[in-house]
């Protein structure tokens, strides 16, 4: 959740620094029905463990991707504040997450450059799992606020170039 009491500047991120981490469950059954339900996804994979077993040959009922992309969004968006803006979100689903898992969302800067109105900081991002294994990993790239400039504008218009 953001906290309107705290703003991260560009002047604050050091590349090579991790993004505080979220942390998700042990997912159960039940999290990811409801998820499912908001979705509108109504396939059994995500709530019926003999199906999923049974006949699709799964290891057990599947959080949804739906579900992870959110949470990498959720990541971003809380840690660049009100007065950021999340730009690019890049990732790629590799492998499943299943009831039972803990899961860990988490960043790391990789890059940063300054604009005239606001500063890009570049990210690795990914979804780990309670025994290590990497599911979703990916890269994304945010836009926050100068220490003494405006907040970034919205709509936010990426810079040209």
């Amino acid at each position: 959740m953001i906290d309107a009491t705290k703003q991260l500047y560009f002047e604050d991120v050091e590349v090579g620094m991790d993004v505080p981490s979220l942390t998700k469950g042990p997912m159960t059954t039940a999290h990811i029905m409801r998820w499912s339900a908001t979705m509108e996804n109504w396939h059994k994979i995500h709530y019926d463990t003999p199906f999923a077993v049974n006949h699709d040959k799964l290891p057990g009922v599947l959080l949804n991707g739906s579900f992870k992309q959110q949470w990498l969004a959720q990541l971003l968006k809380d840690w660049v504040g009100l007065n950021g803006w999340v730009w690019k979100l890049n990732y790629q689903f590799r492998a499943m997450n299943l009831v039972g898992e803990k899961l860990t969302i988490w960043g790391k800067v990789t890059a940063k450059r300054e604009t005239p109105d606001y500063g890009l900081v570049d990210l690795d991002i990914g979804i780990v799992n309670d025994q290590g294994k990497e599911s979703t990993p990916g890269k994304a790239t945010v836009a926050v606020p100068l220490r003494n400039g405006r907040p970034v504008p919205y709509p936010f218009v990426p810079p040209k170039g």
